[in-house]
C-alpha cells in the first residue's frame, strides 16, 4: 500500500484552537519537496508559514483557502506517493474521521453539537424524515455544506455550486432543501409559507412579515439575487417628518441612523479578551516623569548619517533609541525586567522588548530579542523587519512568544501621555507620548526653552514595588538626557 500521510491543523502555542488556511502555496497534484512552503495558516494574530517535511505529492486538499476557522488537529489534506490511487485516498480519509475527533479533542476543540431537530410542520400525514447517508464525492464542496447534505440524505449531485470555481456553498444545499424544508432551519419561528419559500436572508424575511412586504418578484442585491436586509429597508415607507422642526427655514426630515454593526474579528476578540482580564486581574499603578529629548535628537540626527548606510538610508528612529534605553535599564533592574506566573516571579538576565504595532490584524507585539545586546543599527533593522511582517499580517507564533516588557509610543500621533494595559505575563509596560517645547528656567535665572518626552510607566504590583518602579525610571530618564551611553 502507498505511503499516505494527513495533514492537520497545527498548533502554535497553549491559547490556539484553531486556525484559517489564508493561501495554499500548491494546489492538489502538485509533488512537493521538504522544505518548500505549502501553505499561510492564520491564528488569532500571527500567520506562519508551513514549510514540508518530506517529499510528497498533494493528493487531496479538502480545506480552500479563505474558508472560517478549523480546530486544531482537524484534517486539512492528504499528502502520499504519487502511485496512491484514489480509492486508497478515499479509504484513508474514511478510516482518519474518528482520529481527527480524537485530535481536536485533545487540542481543547469541543466536538461541533449534533444539529437540533427541526420542529415538523402540524399537517396531517407528516412527511418521513430523510436517512443520513455519507457522501463522498471529489466535488469542491465546503465542510458545513456536506454535513447538511448528509444529515438530510440529498443527493449533491444535481446541485450547482455558486461558490470559487463551482464550490458547493451551505446556501447551496439549504436552497436544495426548498421549498419542501422551512426557512426556519436554523431554530428561528415558522414564517407565513409564501414569505419562507423566497430566496432571502432571515432578518430580510422577518421585516417583510413585520412591515407587510410583499417580496415577490423582488430581485435582491445580495449574493446570487438574495434579498437582504436593505432591499426591504428600501420599501419600508418613510416616517413623517416632525411637525414644527424646521431648520434654517426649511422642514426637517429625520432620516434612517442604522448603526453599521460589526462583530469582533478573531484579533479583536482575542485583544479584548487579553486587556479585560489584564485589566481585572493586575492590580496596576503608574509612576509618570518626563525626560528631556534634545542631545537624543542631537545625536540622533548625527548618527544617521552613519547609521543610514548601514541599515538602508532611513536611520534609526526615536523609538529604536528609546528601545535601547529601556533595555539597558532593565539590564541594571531586574526586578522589573519579569514576568509574572501564578504565585511566582520568573527574572531575566536580558531584555526582550516587546513593541507594540498598530496592524491590519489588530494591536499586536512583536519582539526584540535581546536589545541590551544589540547595537541602535541592529534594533533598527530588527523593529523595520518587525513592523514590515506586522503590515503584511505574517508575523509569526515565534515573533511574539514572551517578552519581559513593552513599549507602546502614540507619540508620533501628538498624545502627550497615557497609560497603558500591562501585556500579561509581563511585569510592567511603558507608554511613551509626543515630545514638546516647554519653558523651563535657566540656573543663570533666564528662561529658556527644550523639548521634552512624556512617559509613563505601568507596574503589576504584585511582583513590582512602588521604589523599585521609580529608581528604573530615573536611570531610563538618565540614559535618554545622556545619550551617548547608549553606544556603550
Amino acid at each position: 500500500m502507498a505511503d499516505i500521510r494527513p495533514f492537520c491543523m497545527p498548533k502554535w502555542g497553549i491559547e490556539m484552537t484553531e486556525g484559517t488556511i489564508a493561501e495554499w502555496m500548491v494546489k492538489e497534484g502538485d509533488a512537493f519537496t521538504r522544505g518548500q512552503t505549502l501553505c499561510l495558516i492564520e491564528t488569532a494574530k500571527i500567520t506562519n508559514e508551513v514549510e514540508a517535511e518530506y517529499d510528497a505529492v498533494l493528493k487531496r486538499l479538502l480545506v480552500p483557502a479563505g474558508e472560517d476557522a478549523h480546530p486544531v488537529g482537524a484534517l486539512l489534506a492528504v499528502f502520499a506517493e504519487a502511485a496512491a490511487t484514489d480509492a486508497e485516498i478515499d479509504a484513508f480519509i474514511a478510516a482518519f474521521k474518528p482520529a481527527e475527533t480524537s485530535v481536536a479533542a485533545k487540542a481543547g476543540s469541543a466536538p461541533a453539537p449534533a444539529a437540533a431537530p427541526v420542529a415538523a410542520a402540524p399537517a396531517a400525514p407528516a412527511t418521513p424524515a430523510r436517512a443520513p447517508k455519507k457522501i463522498v464525492t471529489n466535488r469542491p464542496i465546503s465542510p458545513e455544506a456536506l454535513k447538511l447534505a448528509e444529515a438530510e440524505g440529498i443527493d449533491i449531485e444535481p446541485i450547482s455550486g455558486s461558490g470559487r470555481g463551482g464550490r458547493i456553498t451551505y446556501q447551496d444545499v439549504f436552497q436544495a432543501l426548498q421549498p419542501d424544508r422551512a426557512a426556519s432551519y436554523k431554530g428561528a419561528a415558522p414564517l407565513p409559507a409564501e414569505i419562507a419559500a423566497i430566496f432571502a436572508s432571515p432578518l430580510a424575511r422577518r421585516l417583510a412579515a413585520l412591515h407587510d412586504i410583499d417580496l415577490t418578484g423582488l430581485t435582491g442585491t445580495g449574493p446570487r439575487g438574495r434579498i437582504s436586509k436593505k432591499d426591504v429597508l428600501a420599501l419600508v415607507p418613510a416616517p413623517a417628518a416632525q411637525a414644527g422642526t424646521v431648520v434654517f427655514g426649511a422642514p426637517f426630515v429625520p432620516v434612517a441612523n442604522d448603526p453599521v454593526v460589526q462583530p469582533f474579528d478573531k484579533v479583536r476578540k482575542v485583544v479584548a479578551r487579553r486587556l479585560t482580564e489584564a485589566k481585572q486581574t493586575i492590580p496596576h499603578f503608574y509612576l509618570r516623569v518626563s525626560a528631556r529629548v534634545d542631545e537624543l535628537i542631537a545625536l540622533r540626527k548625527t548618527a544617521n548619517i552613519v547609521l543610514g548606510g548601514v541599515i538602508g538610508g532611513k536611520g534609526a528612529s526615536i523609538n529604536d533609541y528609546l528601545v535601547k534605553a529601556v533595555a539597558l535599564a532593565l539590564v541594571r533592574h531586574p526586578d522589573v525586567n519579569v514576568q509574572v506566573h501564578g504565585d511566582a516571579v520568573h527574572s531575566f538576565p536580558h531584555a526582550d522588548v516587546a513593541i507594540a504595532v498598530a496592524s491590519p490584524k489588530g494591536l499586536v507585539t512583536p519582539i526584540v530579542r535581546q536589545a541590551d545586546r544589540l547595537h541602535i543599527a541592529q534594533i533598527a533593522s530588527t523593529t523595520r523587519a518587525l513592523i514590515d511582517k506586522a503590515q503584511a499580517g505574517k508575523l509569526s507564533y515565534d515573533d511574539m512568544d514572551g517578552g519581559t516588557f513593552s513599549v507602546s509610543n502614540l507619540g508620533m500621533f501628538g498624545i502627550e501621555q497615557f497609560d497603558a494595559i500591562i501585556n500579561p505575563p509581563q511585569g510592567a509596560i511603558l507608554a511613551v507620548g509626543g515630545v514638546n517645547k516647554v519653558a523651563v528656567e535657566r540656573d543663570n535665572g533666564d528662561i529658556g526653552f527644550e523639548s521634552r518626552i512624556g512617559l509613563t510607566l505601568s507596574v503589576d504590583h504584585r511582583a513590582i514595588d512602588g521604589a523599585a518602579g521609580a529608581t528604573f525610571l530615573q536611570t531610563l530618564k538618565g540614559l535618554i538626557e545622556a545619550p551617548e551611553g547608549l553606544f556603550q
